[in-house]
């Protein structure tokens, strides 16, 4: 099969988390991970500009075939989380356009099904499941790096992809 490079990205106004992987012999290998840190007293647009600064930087640094990007989701509780959770994923999507590369939405519940084969698993038990599905000697954190590592994943193995 030909390299299916895979960036998976975990959006957050504070912490966006990313996640880097290839097919290797015996299954998949972590190229990258980490998370594009801002901070919570910078004003709205100077956030978007690091995150989409941060990802921009991935995108060229690695050229991955396809970005798989959480979708938004909210309770009806909190709209307000889901307004501006958008600014990030719309500068994440403009990244990637600008870099040509695919972008593909996967609800997290979808994630969670695939991973952890439960659509309601804590944030544990993605982080234990990421780490055991990819052999990593430490548990992915935060959290937000679990994510995004289990987006890709996911949309690894959508996209023809065997993790053995």
């Amino acid at each position: 099969m030909p390299s299916l490079t895979v960036l998976g990205v975990d959006p957050g106004l504070v912490a966006t988390g990313y996640g880097l992987i290839e097919p290797a012999p015996g299954g998949v290998l972590v190229l990258a991970s980490g998370v594009v840190a801002t901070a919570r007293d910078l004003a709205l647009d100077a956030r978007v500009q690091l995150i989409y600064d941060g990802v921009d930087r991935l995108l060229a640094e690695h050229a991955p075939a396809v970005l798989v990007l959480e979708d938004l989701y909210t309770e009806y509780r909190f709209p307000r989380t889901a307004l501006l959770m958008a600014h990030a994923r719309g500068v994440i999507c403009l990244a990637a356009r600008q870099r040509n590369v695919a972008v593909l939405p996967l609800a997290p519940a979808e994630v969670k099904r695939a991973v952890a084969a439960n659509g309601a698993a804590s944030k544990e038990q993605m982080q234990r499941c990421v780490q055991r599905m990819l052999g990593l000697r430490d548990l992915p954190t935060p959290s937000h790096v679990a994510d995004a590592l289990a987006l890709a994943l996911t949309g690894f193995s959508r996209l023809g992809g065997r993790i053995q």
